[in-house]
């Protein structure tokens, strides 16, 4: 029996490794190029800020309250018509990234403005007072300035869709989620569930220690040493 269990999980677990991470890594950029350029509005429309705007600020805030209200289970469900149209089907790997990137992205953007609110506000008086525009703001002060924290949401994110992806594994989406389901929790199959869960854990921190290295060499580049 125990040979029989390695045999599938050789099978099963390398293809469907992989495609976690494929899903993973493509939500996360989609869930990035959305989110980071909707933290940036959020952050320089905000009261006091550079291009204060209360009416944008105010719908934008609106849109991704609402967009991370959403559990992902019902998400997945509610969203099943919209993935069918965008990839023509609604199982599978790639169509589990529309529902994966829609539920990130507005998680991305308030960790943007979280960070980039961080930013000295002295630094952000001296360039204005110099006169940069807007846009050399946020692409030499704010951005830079907030970079190490800003890798540090976009790790989260990560992490957090490594547990999305594996809900993904319940409406056919692949990945070791659909091996812990289908040939693991729906077959008592112990070892195949023990086997999938060591492989998300070592995902996740693969992924935090990536992260945390790249935060820490930014941080040391600026002379500046994370306690962590």
């Amino acid at each position: 029996m125990d040979s029989d269990n390695l045999q599938l999980a050789l099978q099963l677990l390398p293809l469907q490794l992989w495609n976690t991470v494929y899903m993973v890594v493509v939500s996360t950029f989609f869930a990035i190029l959305i989110g980071l350029p909707a933290g940036v509005v959020l952050t320089i429309t905000s009261k006091g800020h550079i291009k204060e705007h209360r009416k944008i600020y105010t719908i934008l805030e609106a849109a991704v309250n609402i967009g991370r209200s959403f559990p992902f289970a019902i998400l997945m469900v509610a969203l099943i018509p919209f993935t069918r149209w965008v990839v023509g089907t609604s199982l599978g790997t790639t169509a589990a990234i529309v529902p994966l990137t829609l539920a990130a992205a507005p998680f991305v953007a308030r960790l943007v403005e979280t960070s980039l609110k961080e930013v000295d506000r002295h630094i952000l008086e001296a360039v204005i007072v110099m006169g940069s525009s807007p846009w050399q703001i946020i692409s030499k002060v704010l951005i830079p300035e907030a970079l190490p924290s800003i890798i540090s949401g976009f790790t989260l994110t990560m992490i957090s869709l490594i547990g999305y992806s594996a809900m993904a594994g319940l409406v056919g989406g692949g990945g070791l989620g659909q091996v812990a389901i289908q040939y693991g929790y729906n077959r008592f199959n112990t070892f195949i569930m023990t086997v999938t869960v060591i492989l998300l854990i070592l995902l996740v921190q693969i992924v935090q220690w990536l992260g945390g290295y790249a935060s820490q060499r930014i941080l040391k580049k600026r002379g500046k040493f994370s306690h962590d």
